[in-house]
């Protein structure tokens, strides 16, 4: 550094003032910490801002909103003798870290990094610094201008070609193609028709207990669940039975351990907040920074299932003293991954002190956080605790050639089911003896129907995500995002995505005439090549260039090829103001009514909306109005009164569940 005058002090930098303060309370007065408020280098917005002539280089600017903090942090850097950057310990982190070594022009930076924010972690990152891994580093800035790259070139095709205001994104495309294709498997469904048969039977000694059991085998052959094809089929089997005898002919029972899951992952994480606490994959993480950087929680971006010995000896220790030693293992429980790249260096995302309990933070947390973290302590405790013991009962019921089946399923041992309650049902059958004759209470059968793949909920699409090798722990959320903010997909009633109709259009066009840039394989392997920059295992540079070259060659050629999509249409409706025919146009967000007349004529007004959809509920709180569905202007759907705006009331959770629940 320059002109550095020596004051004693060495200067700590971290992204947020939260971490800042969290970090202070575990650092002697010789440190000094302060927060950048994020990044305070990007690409500018106004242009592509990468020279794709020289080797991809990136014209960086400091955003006019961090301009003031900048200076303020050069200031200090100058007065500082020594300079630590302590951002976070992932790829974003350590190029945040790079850009502010540059913009104070530190010359030899001292990086450290933690996968917590505790006293111990603090001090055992300080005692050993590390350089900036430019490998992290170039993996960020790849992606970076990979992303710019797409967005920058493609979206202005998309605005010549369909409508503006469109946009493609590198994996955001990929994540819409997901969805818009199960919507077209959806569509093109054809139900099967098949038959269930089911024995309705009780013993002579408890003719009270009546219980199932479904035919299983006929003639020595196992019985496909699409076996039996219609009602005809069914008939003919039921009339062999007629007059059959019912006996026991085979009994098991054996018990059956069930473990339980590994320690979060960002993508298990996202997945069990949605289907638990009904958060959306943005406020899970946005959530989780704030416990991370109070110290509540490790780094909440994460691939790996790893743990360290002092969390898992620290949870054994919890589980002695507070549930029982009954509960508690011998030896620790250690998880092996499966998610494509994932970094086994990082740990999972696991509360930083075991015995902090959520009850103990009820009154230092907001009740979204108490629920978030209670979610991840739980998970955590458990994932070191006994499996639970059920005892499984088979029970084959013989009747002529036929062999019926009855499961039965007894809870013996709770085990790690204490701490994370989990879904199971116990279905427990009467005692039964080998060769004992059964009484038939009910031959039944019934007519079921195969069902189309369902839509995707956000849970379901980051794994699909995740399986496919699309995007990385910190990109499933802002994908998520930003296709719905984008307008491309919605969430109906029951909060599953489907395509809008702008969205199957961008969809169709860049499947079309852009394969590989939604192509689930191609991107995956995008995936992994930023995952070996990241490693130190190839360069950037050219792996930018193995892409952009013959992705450029073919925009030209489908600028020239492709003619714009005709996605207008005339009315019968005439213009206010000029009497011209009116046309619906496509916006960003929608249909609207625009006159033809357009550039001279510029009136535009929405279109005809059918009435709102009532949901059969007086409002909770004027009790005047209907509680209705209403959508956001970004189609969103939510709960409002029909007496709006003399009534305010609105709600993003179906009132009637609420009411049911």
């Amino acid at each position: 550094m320059t002109n550095k005058t020596q004051t004693g002090k060495k200067l700590v930098i971290v992204e947020s003032p939260t971490k800042a303060k969290t970090i202070s309370n575990f650092l002697g007065k010789e440190y000094k910490i302060e927060s950048s408020y994020g990044h305070v280098r990007d690409l500018p917005k106004s242009k592509l801002g990468i020279d794709v002539e020289n080797s991809f280089a990136p014209s960086y600017i400091v955003p006019v909103k961090a301009k003031k903090r900048v200076n303020e942090l050069k200031k200090l850097a100058e007065k500082s003798d020594e300079v630590i950057l302590a951002s976070d310990e992932d790829r974003e982190g350590e190029a945040i870290a790079w850009h502010i070594a540059n913009i104070l022009n530190v010359k030899e930076a001292k990086r450290i990094v933690f996968h917590e924010i505790t006293k111990s972690a603090i001090e055992e990152a300080i005692k050993s610094p590390r350089g900036i891994d430019m490998s992290l580093v170039d993996a960020q800035q790849a992606r970076r201008i990979l992303d710019r790259l797409v967005g920058y070139e493609l979206s202005p095709f998309l605005w010549k070609k369909v409508f503006r205001g469109l946009s493609a994104g590198r994996v955001q495309s990929v994540a819409v193609r997901l969805i818009a294709d199960r919507e077209k498997e959806i569509a093109a469904f054809k139900p099967q028709e098949y038959w269930s048969i089911t024995a309705l039977l009780s013993s002579a000694n408890d003719k009270e207990k009546v219980f199932e059991a479904k035919l299983y085998k006929k003639s020595g052959k196992v019985i496909d669940k699409l076996e039996v094809k219609n009602e005809k089929e069914a008939l003919e089997i039921t009339k062999t039975l007629e007059g059959a005898e019912y006996k026991v002919a085979e009994l098991t029972s054996k018990e059956v351990k069930r473990t339980p899951g590994a320690p979060f992952t960002t993508s298990s994480f996202q997945q069990e907040a949605s289907n638990k606490l009904r958060y959306s994959s943005k406020q899970t993480m946005m959530l989780a920074q704030q416990l991370y950087e109070r110290g509540y929680i490790s780094y909440m971006r994460t691939d790996s299932v790893n743990l360290s010995r002092e969390s898992v000896s620290a949870a054994k220790d919890y589980i002695s003293k507070n549930i029982g030693e009954k509960y508690s293992l011998g030896e620790p429980r250690f998880f092996k991954g499966k998610a494509k790249g994932a970094q086994e260096a990082h740990e999972a995302i696991r509360p930083t002190d075991p015995f902090r309990t959520p009850d103990s933070l009820k009154n230092e947390l907001d009740p979204k956080q108490f629920k978030l973290y209670d979610l991840i302590w739980r998970r955590f405790i458990a994932c070191q605790m006994q499996p639970a013991v059920f005892n499984a009962t088979t029970a084959d019921i013989s009747a002529k050639d036929a062999i019926f089946r009855a499961n039965g399923s007894t809870l013996l041992f709770d085990g790690w089911l204490k701490i994370y309650p989990s879904k199971f049902s116990e279905t427990i059958l009467p005692e039964l003896k080998q060769g004992q004759k059964l009484d038939l209470n009910e031959l039944k059968k019934e007519q079921h129907f195969t069902e189309p793949p369902p839509r995707y909920s956000e849970a379901t699409l980051i794994k699909a995500m995740e399986e496919h090798g699309i995007g990385r722990p910190s990109t499933y959320a802002p994908t998520i995002a930003t296709i719905q903010a984008r307008n491309y997909v919605g969430k109906n009633e029951q909060r599953r995505f489907v395509p809008t109709e702008t969205g199957m259009l961008v969809n169709d066009l860049l499947v079309e005439h852009f394969p590989q840039i939604v192509d689930v394989g191609f991107t995956a392997k995008m995936e992994e090549d930023l995952d070996k920059i990241a490693e130190g295992k190839a360069q950037w540079v050219p792996v930018l260039k193995d892409f952009y070259h013959p992705f450029h060659d073919n925009l030209l050629k489908k600028e020239k090829e492709v003619t714009k999509l005709k996605v207008e249409e005339m009315t019968e409706e005439l213009c206010a103001n000029c009497g011209k025919p009116m046309m619906i146009k496509h916006g960003r967000f929608g249909k609207f009514l625009a006159c033809s007349g357009f550039p001279d004529c510029k009136t535009t007004k929405a279109l005809k909306k059918d009435p709102p959809k009532q949901i059969g509920l007086k409002c909770p709180k004027c009790v005047e109005g209907d509680v209705i569905e209403k959508r956001t202007r970004r189609g969103k759907l939510f709960y409002g009164c029909s007496q709006y705006p003399k009534c305010d009331y609105a709600s993003w959770e179906n009132p009637l569940e609420k009411k049911d629940n």
